[in-house]
């Protein structure tokens, strides 16, 4: 019967040990909280509509110079696959025409539903080792470049905010309905016979 008392009281000592232990932890001084700014500029979503793109501009040609000096480390200096001993860090960003309904699809930039993806992810998390140091008409030209190199508009294109909006990207159609109560009827979903998107 005594055990059976002390328990509520051993199990007090040690929450007030704990308390105690916690209470002397030291603190590092990590982080801070960010600004009101900084809040601002990472509150940024850009849509398919594009209407939360910045003024700015870029072509593929300028595109390729930024691709070499902030891209290829990573991605490879063309940013396809390699059959030639060039070993990708990251996967390939070019390629992949017509493999999504193959059984080895190769998923790259151009199955994407919509370019302003591409900015938009651009912009926030690249170059990998300095995300979001790029500027505004850097990542139109760097998106320019991609846009071109998977063949989906031509090297003379210069990318702006009403531009990049307009592309209508090879895989659109592609992916989930846009009315998600579409999704169980597979008319309207697109399905064929074996393939269903």
């Amino acid at each position: 019967m005594r055990s059976n008392h002390l328990v509520p009281v051993v199990a007090l000592v040690l929450s007030v040990a704990s308390v105690a232990a916690l209470a002397q932890t030291p603190t590092y001084n990590l982080g801070r909280v960010p600004s009101a700014e900084e809040i601002r500029a990472w509150n940024i979503i850009v849509g398919p509509e594009g209407k939360e793109l910045p003024p700015g501009s870029g072509t593929a040609k300028e595109g390729a110079k930024i691709y070499a000096q902030q891209c290829a480390a990573c991605h490879g200096p063309t940013g396809a696959s390699q059959g030639d001993g060039v070993i990708l860090v990251f996967g390939p960003l070019v390629g992949g025409k017509g493999t999504l309904n193959t059984l080895h699809p190769v998923w790259t930039l151009g199955s994407l539903p919509f370019a302003t993806t591409i900015w938009d992810y651009i912009n926030r998390a690249m170059p990998y080792n300095d995300p979001g140091s790029l500027s505004a008409d850097e990542v139109y030209a760097v998106t320019a470049f991609l846009l071109y190199r998977n063949e989906i508009i031509p090297e003379s294109d210069a990318l702006n905010a009403k531009s990049l909006a307009k592309i209508k990207m090879p895989n659109r159609n592609g992916f989930v309905p846009a009315n998600l109560e579409d999704i169980l009827d597979l008319r309207k979903r697109g399905c064929r016979v074996g393939t269903c998107p």
